[in-house]
């Protein structure tokens, strides 16, 4: 006989000992979206204790990246007493920060690098089929941004919300090639 904590393999799915004596299975949910225009992927959630005569009182505060993968990208942050409020105050802080970048062929138009504080952030654009070759927090950015085909390289610090930060500073500076002829009135 198993233990009770021992896990039983069969079939397609893994269940403990205690599931299969009638307890429920635990459901897990898609947690919906709080925006209506954009997908929402949230980089860090940071927790804060005040010390007070009654005991400790935590707030939270939430950093969000959002976009519609179609060119459109934007983060905000938002601080709560609660993890759900914070991330609402984070996902209306985002919608209004949300601007276009150019994204040719799933790819970027050319190489950039990004600074935000000791974080910075190398974007190379890459030949279809290559993926999104990034760490966690410069993923969520441009995936959301509708990127397929990137190689990227972080150098210095590893906060994320510092490297989101650089990431959008490097796509600032991305131009297509119909405007930069327009910038400079020459044929390119």
């Amino acid at each position: 006989m198993p233990r009770m904590n021992a896990t039983i393999k069969g079939g397609d799915q893994e269940r403990r000992g205690s599931e299969r004596r009638g307890a429920a299975a635990p459901v897990t949910r898609e947690r919906e979206g709080r925006s209506a225009l954009y997908k929402e992927d949230v980089v860090s959630i940071n927790r804060c204790a005040k010390v007070t005569a009654g005991g400790k009182r935590f707030s939270f505060s939430a950093f969000v990246v959002l976009g519609d993968g179609n060119g459109k990208v934007g983060f905000g942050s938002g601080k709560a007493k609660e993890v759900s409020s914070s991330i609402d105050k984070a996902v209306r802080n985002g919608e209004r920060n949300v601007r276009s970048y150019p994204v040719i062929n799933g790819t970027i138009p050319h190489e950039v690098e990004g600074r935000f504080g000791a974080a910075r952030v190398r974007l190379i654009p890459a030949a279809p089929g290559t993926g999104v070759i990034a760490g966690r927090s410069v993923r969520a950015v441009l995936e959301k941004l509708g990127i397929h085909d990137i190689l990227t390289k972080a150098y210095g610090s590893r906060n994320p919300m510092n490297l989101v930060r650089a990431t959008f500073a490097a796509l600032d500076q991305l131009r297509t090639k119909e405007q930069y002829q327009a910038l400079r009135g020459v044929e390119l």
